[in-house]
């Protein structure tokens, strides 16, 4: 089960006000994703986010199609509460406003993925 990690810039000096934005978080309607059919496309297993001075980091775990994943998570009306709360904190602004715009953006912030392991790909469960 594949992770992704989105990145953003904020301003720094903001770290206990952007925590508080997060732990204000309002859960997904569903952990299922859907593809452009309305076909299951897969489901969010779990996220975290991190803050480190001027460095957001959101890190996913999920089972399917990414680019599902960033549809899915423009859609939800929790995501785009966060959105309005962290536009002041932000480096750089963004138009999240619509599922589109916020699926651009997380697909351009996606990080690129250089390593993943798990315990199902460890060799000494695989024998």
């Amino acid at each position: 089960m594949p992770y992704a990690a989105v990145t953003y810039r904020v301003l720094p000096g903001h770290e206990d006000e952007i925590a508080e934005i997060f732990a204000g978080f309002q859960r997904m309607d569903t952990p299922v994703f859907r593809d452009d059919n309305g076909d299951a496309a897969g489901r969010l297993l779990g996220t975290a986010v991190f803050i480190k001075d001027d460095v957001v980091v959101r890190v996913i775990h999920y089972e399917g199609d990414f680019a599902a994943v960033g549809r899915h998570v423009g859609a939800q009306r929790g995501v785009h509460l966060i959105e309005e709360k962290l536009a002041p904190y932000l480096a750089q602004q963004r138009d999240t406003s619509t599922p589109q715009g916020f699926e651009a953006y997380f697909r351009d912030a996606a990080m690129r993925c250089v390593s993943q392991m798990s315990v199902d790909t460890h060799p000494e469960i695989r024998s």
